[in-house]
């Protein structure tokens, strides 16, 4: 893929400015690798400043709006979707990135394009559209995402996907292994990726509470939720419930990224490093303390077995699962019912992919409109409710991320 990129030239303010600003261990804009197909330079945006416009500007990330990160939107207005999600990362990861003096333009490209590529309902729509494609090479999420950028979207008529750097899309590589953390991963993809991480496991949690399936006295009991709160308590005394899992909730994301950012700066220091290629030889630097990580794998595992475990959550899962496996034999069998744009693509990428594709865009509401008009029955909302007893529309998520 390196040879067929080719670097533009970045606009002499935005060197400058980097220079003076960014660490010289940061990915520094002046370095891209440039971008498959070749533009006018800039005037006065740098490369990752117009993939970050691109991506925001894209379909496929208004739709996140409308599609399930835990909880649909069937259940309240409350919880996060996965557009609020990534918006989340990207204010979590730019924070993390400017205390370590780090490119936030890449960085926020990379959160913003991290989850694009999530069918409806969540996991439970990936794994259900991994097992109907798994003949042409199955479904992941990541690989969607990088689908998404280089091919089904697009922002000039002389090429397909929207043309982004190299930086980007390398990112969005290292996730579909998920091997964002092996050795050679530029800091500003390792600092996506503990945002991330950060993220879910915090409002996962709230989200869940906000519900009802779990009590705050319940979330108390694991571990780093009652650190937090001791410390909470230290500095505020006899807190109301609701005004204590508040200030937990936020003690947990400043405790989190004060660890990662003084666990990192001190390794930074410790390795005297000068240039980012250095950087790139070594391990991955931006990860927790062994105190939190442990803590951590205690919270998701909590969340495993009383959240995305949760009998209604399975209930939905299934039935959301069936309903995704019936409208791609459906599809499959009667293609013309695609739009055109999805027709299209089964001369060069096979009609599997093609329905594969034209399923993994929908939002939840879509799939279920789509679903009473392809298979002619009531929709998935409807099925759940009546199996269930309740309307609680959920997708589990897997601690894989």
């Amino acid at each position: 893929m390196s040879s067929q990129h080719r670097s533009a030239a970045v606009p002499e303010s935005i060197a400058q400015r980097e220079a003076a600003l960014l660490a010289p261990y940061a990915t520094h804009s002046i370095t891209t690798a440039g971008r498959r197909h070749v533009e006018d330079a800039p005037r006065r945006r740098g490369p990752y400043e117009i993939d970050r416009d691109r991506i925001i500007h894209s379909a496929a990330f208004r739709r996140l709006s409308a599609k399930t990160q835990v909880f649909t939107g069937e259940m309240g207005d409350y919880h996060r979707t996965r557009l609020t999600h990534t918006l989340e990362v990207v204010a979590l990861a730019r924070r993390l990135g400017r205390a370590l003096r780090l490119n936030e333009d890449l960085i926020e490209a990379l959160a913003l394009a991290h989850d694009l590529g999530h069918p409806p309902f969540g996991h439970a729509g990936e794994d259900a559209l991994d097992e109907c494609l798994h003949e042409a090479g199955g479904f992941c999420h990541n690989r969607h995402a990088l689908r998404i950028l280089e091919v089904l979207e697009s922002c000039n008529p002389r090429f397909e996907g929207l043309n982004l750097s190299r930086e980007v899309l390398d990112g969005q590589h290292t996730r579909i292994d998920h091997d964002a953390q092996a050795q050679g991963v530029p800091l500003e993809a390792q600092v996506v990726e503990a945002a991330d991480s950060v993220a879910y496991d915090t409002h996962d949690a709230d989200d869940a509470m906000k519900l009802g399936f779990v009590t705050l006295e319940e979330m108390l009991e694991v571990p780093l939720w009652r650190t937090a709160a001791r410390r909470v308590r230290a500095r505020y005394a006899n807190l109301a419930s609701i005004e204590l899992k508040r200030a937990v909730l936020v003690e947990l994301v400043d405790w989190q990224l004060d660890d990662l950012i003084a666990r990192t700066e001190e390794r930074l220091t410790a390795g005297e490093l000068t240039h980012d290629w250095v950087l790139r030889q070594m391990a991955p630097l931006v990860t927790a303390s062994p105190e939190i990580a442990h803590e951590k794998t205690a919270v998701e595992r909590f969340l495993h077995e009383r959240v995305y475990r949760h009998p209604q959550v399975l209930v939905m899962r299934n039935r959301a699962q069936s309903s995704l496996r019936e409208m791609f034999a459906v599809l499959r069998a009667a293609p013309e019912q695609m739009p055109e744009s999805f027709r299209a693509r089964i001369a060069t990428d096979g009609l599997d992919r093609a329905v594969g594709d034209y399923l993994a865009g929908m939002t939840d509401r879509f799939t279920q409109q789509q679903y009473a008009r392809l298979c002619g029955a009531v929709d998935i909302t409807a099925r759940a409710s009546a199996a269930s007893g309740e309307l609680r529309l959920v997708s589990p998520r897997t601690l894989a991320g």
